[in-house]
């Protein structure tokens, strides 16, 4: 756009020219480049910007050819969308631009077409702005938000933001794993419905009072509260509430933490320190009533010959005598709890012991009860007390007896076994290493859940009132701390119970499950996949996790019709991993039965709070079903599957 001179006489000249001259001066001033090429893609006008971008004088620059202005790399970039404006397309497009003077630019370039009276092309006028600034700052942006990402992926913590209505904004991946919805269905929801009541209830009304008083029950607190997953059930976290004001509104950020697994182990120990503070007071009780029995049977004894020849005092003696003779076998009980009972322990064959007990315990229970005795082979020997420990046998098996008013089966089995560390985390009054254990599983009524815990604490008992001491297992349990043991128990509801004694394997010092040899982490193969089936979400997640350890691939749901839906879905699955007992209206049994009749060759393995033999004598699983009993190590369950998957 070159300058026409200007007659000084010419007063329409003269504005021309001054307008001309203007509009120079305004594209001199503009921080962006404005240059206009002809259709030879010569330079014909270049504004004052040129001279900083490619390091010459503009009056240089005017005439040249654009690829040797520009220089070649540069030209090299920009070829295809000149080509492309010269034929006429209007457009604008963003590149990096290796300029050869001040280096490489990120810029916008508008190229807009000039067409002559013939309407052909006979130029381009472009505008090229620097975004360079902006660039870099997108790309940080890009990053930050990469990074974040990542974060939110990778943190096991949930992150939950609600606006000022508490409708909800975003859910990470790891608030989908906690409460069990997918992201789509919570954002535009209000977050109450996470809640339970009365909390769900609540929620809006303590939002408002906050936004108009400013008052803080948790935001910037933070505090243990209960959560809501999708499937109904509850788990305790850690609650953490920021709160950002962005132009002017509130938006509320939530850091969820579950502490399912701390209060799991902070309620067993709490349990475990109640157990020992009673067992300290019962023991104390004990030892002092027993100092008093001995007054009175003394002092019994040596009226006895007195009263000889008077048959009235003689049978009230009598009747004193065996008062107290009951009286010291309570306080022996009691003191068998308390841990403080004399014991003579030696070398043990569990298995010996057992058989010798059978005669008594068949005349004892009655025709009813049907026993079945499963004997390890290969059982190691224990240190204990050979009579306490017929005497817990005799009491299991008892409780058992009762268990089934109208009869059933009563399974003792012996096995050696393991407690691992994972196993013993959460129980602090257990050690971890080799056992022998001794498990009474009977098909009866079994205990419901809440008094589960209460079931080895003194004189508790569920029988009618005159029907039961309520020491027999509390006895047991204290036999089983004091021999340096363990004593478990797992019910279900309608199925029956296993109580299971854990007795230290002879000649060992209780040690790390870790340092025993024949515990290898084996890898599985990718290409396999298990489905894992379990109701327990905790114990859900554990196996999960274990699983993946070996290396396979892993699919998960909380019930039989879940699971079914899965399968239907992901043929692909070569092994289901399933627990027998679960909600949903369909047991482990009849899951394998619709898996088979839907892939017959997929592999099955059960697994169970039963021991294995009881299991097949309840009638849950078909005898030579795989089946791993709960609770069991790493090793185990990675050459159980090995065993289901080369079968």
């Amino acid at each position: 756009m070159p300058a026409q001179d200007a007659g000084e006489g010419n007063s329409e000249s003269s504005a021309a020219w001054m307008s001309e001259q203007l509009l120079y001066d305004v594209f001199d001033a503009l921080p962006v480049l404005i240059s206009y090429i002809d259709r030879d893609e010569v330079l014909r006008f270049a504004n004052r910007v040129h001279e900083d971008w490619l390091g010459q004088p503009r009056e240089s620059l005017v005439g040249k050819p654009l690829r040797e202005a520009l220089g070649d790399d540069a030209y090299q970039v920009i070829k295809s969308d000149l080509d492309a404006a010269l034929r006429g397309e209007a457009f604008a497009s963003q590149k990096t631009v290796p300029y050869q003077h001040g280096g490489p630019r990120h810029v916008r370039i508008l190229f807009t077409p000039h067409r002559g009276e013939d309407q052909e092309i006979i130029g381009l006028y472009t505008r090229t702005e620097d975004r360079s600034a902006r660039k870099a700052a997108e790309d940080e942006l890009v990053e930050m938000q990469a990074r974040l990402q990542s974060i939110l992926q990778t943190t096991p913590d949930g992150i939950v933001t609600i606006d000022e209505r508490g409708i909800v904004e975003s859910f990470s991946p790891s608030a989908e794993h906690l409460f069990g919805y997918r992201a789509g269905e919570v954002i535009g929801q209000n977050v109450k419905m996470l809640m339970p009541s009365p909390y769900q209830e609540e929620h809006d009304q303590y939002l408002a009072n906050y936004i108009e008083t400013g008052e803080k029950k948790i935001i910037g607190i933070g505090r243990q509260v209960t959560a809501l997953r999708k499937d109904g059930s509850t788990f305790p976290m850690n609650l953490a509430v920021d709160e950002i004001i962005l132009d002017g509104s509130r938006m509320f950020t939530g850091i969820i933490h579950d502490i399912t697994d701390e209060v799991a182990r902070q309620d067993e120990l709490r349990q475990a320190q109640k157990m020992e503070a009673v067992g300290q007071l019962t023991g104390g009780v004990a030892h002092d009533f027993n100092n008093l029995l001995t007054v009175i049977i003394g002092n019994l004894e040596m009226l006895e010959p007195r009263v000889a020849e008077d048959a009235r005092a003689s049978l009230l003696l009598e009747q004193a005598q065996e008062a107290a003779d009951l009286g010291a076998q309570l306080t022996g009980r009691m003191l068998a709890f308390a841990r403080r009972q004399p014991l003579a322990p030696r070398i043990i064959d569990l298995n010996e012991l057992v058989a010798d007990t059978a005669g008594l315990l068949q005349r004892s229970l009655g025709e009813s009860i049907e026993i079945h005795s499963f004997l390890a082979s290969d059982l190691d020997q224990t240190l204990a007390d050979p009579a306490q420990l017929q005497n817990a046998l005799l009491n299991l098996c008892l409780n058992a007896r009762d268990a089934m008013p109208g009869g059933g089966k009563l399974t003792i089995e012996t096995t050696n076994t393991e407690l691992d560390e994972e196993y013993t985390h959460s129980r602090p009054d257990v050690l971890p290493g080799r056992y022998v254990m001794l498990s009474v599983s009977d098909t009866g009524t079994g205990i419901p859940l809440d008094i589960q815990q209460r079931v080895f604490e003194p004189f508790f008992t569920t029988k009618e009132a005159g029907a039961g001491s309520g020491l027999g297992l509390s006895m047991i349990y204290g036999f089983a701390k004091q021999s340096g043991g363990h004593l478990r128990l797992y019910s279900e509801m309608g199925v029956g119970t296993t109580v299971s004694l854990y007795l230290p394997r002879n000649g060992d010092t209780v040690a790390s499950a870790d340092e025993q040899a024949g515990s290898p982490r084996q890898r599985g193969n990718q290409d396999i996949t298990i489905l894992v089936v379990e109701d327990d979400h905790r114990v859900r997640a554990t196996t999960v996790a274990r699983v993946e350890e070996l290396g396979y691939g892993v699919l998960e749901a909380s019930d039989g019709p879940a699971a079914l839906e899965i399968l239907k879905q992901s043929p692909a699955v070569d092994v289901l991993f399933t627990d027998i007992v679960m909600p949903g209206g369909m047991m482990g049994t009849e899951l394998a039965d619709e898996a088979k009749r839907l892939y017959p060759n997929i592999k099955v393995l059960f697994t169970s709070g039963y021991t294995e033999e009881a299991s097949l004598q309840a009638g849950t699983i078909e005898s030579g079903g795989a089946l791993l009993t709960k609770p069991y190590r790493l090793a185990d369950l990675a050459a159980k599957l090995r065993d289901v998957i080369d079968s």
